[in-house]
């Protein structure tokens, strides 16, 4: 596979939000077969497509890149058979060359994860305005679909159609297991509705109404701003309490709303 069909092969995952490595080598010192600019992606499955040196670099680059998957991070690899376990440098991870043919290749894996899938149903001014910010921001923000089950992979739900069908979205979100989860409501409508819902106190805590931070938001593209910056902090709420560090990072005042770690 040429590069130009690989470049265009990885358009097509992200497209389909098919989480890759592409390896790209970057250096290459003699004996090695790979050349600067030879590329290969890597799949969550372990296929690699392209090519980044013989079976030792390509056993390498799976394993750095599988590790990469998990973290979303991109790093420098180097592979040499002169390797010190002395000698570090930040941004590098260097690793020993097993091959009888020598060289060393330094390899750019960089890790493609798709950027979190935002669900917005209705289509208000403010919900308009989620769609524009949240793209502008580097969200995957698409329309709700009420004839469509949730994509698997959603981070967030916002209902936004102002009293029209809000009910089965939001039972939806719940039912999935879905991270954030937001309704556009004040707060006395909000909760009469999650009320009239018949939901379980667990339920409820775990949709965010009033949606958003508590800004002083006045205008759609201000409760817009409100509602991301939330789910900015529920995420790395998410992360924290991953790394097990005790302190929350959401403010105070919006404790009452539970940041779903699904």
């Amino acid at each position: 596979m040429v590069n130009a069909e690989l470049l265009a092969h990885a358009d097509s995952l992200r497209a389909e939000r098919h989480p890759f490595v592409l390896a790209t080598v970057v250096r290459a010192q003699r004996p090695t077969s790979a050349k600067p600019g030879d590329s290969a992606l890597l799949l969550p499955d372990g296929t690699m497509e392209g090519f980044v040196g013989g079976d030792c670099a390509g056993a390498t680059v799976r394993e750095q890149g599988s590790r990469l998957l998990g973290t979303g991070r991109s790093t420098l690899l180097r592979i040499t058979p002169e390797a010190k376990p002395d000698e570090r440098e930040e941004g590098v991870v260097v690793v020993e060359n097993p091959c009888l043919s020598g060289g060393t290749l330094d390899i750019f894996l960089e890790a493609q994860l798709p950027p979190a899938l935002v669900i917005v149903f209705g289509d208000a001014p403010v919900a308009r305005a989620l769609v524009s910010l949240g793209t502008a921001i580097g969200y995957d923000v698409r329309i709700g679909d009420y004839s469509s089950a949730l994509p698997e992979d959603t981070a967030a739900v916002v209902v936004a159609t102002h009293g029209q069908d809000e009910e089965s979205p939001l039972r939806a979100a719940l039912s999935a297991g879905i991270g954030y989860v937001g309704l556009i409501a004040s707060r006395r409508r909000g909760g009469k509705l999650l009320a009239a819902l018949g939901l379980s106190e667990e339920e409820s805590a775990r949709v965010h109404t009033p949606a958003g931070l508590d800004i002083g938001a006045r205008t759609p593209p201000e409760i817009a701003v409100s509602v991301f910056a939330e789910l900015i902090a529920c995420r790395a709420a998410a992360e924290q309490a991953e790394r097990a560090e005790p302190e929350p990072l959401v403010p105070a005042a919006h404790e009452h709303h539970a940041c779903h770690h699904g």
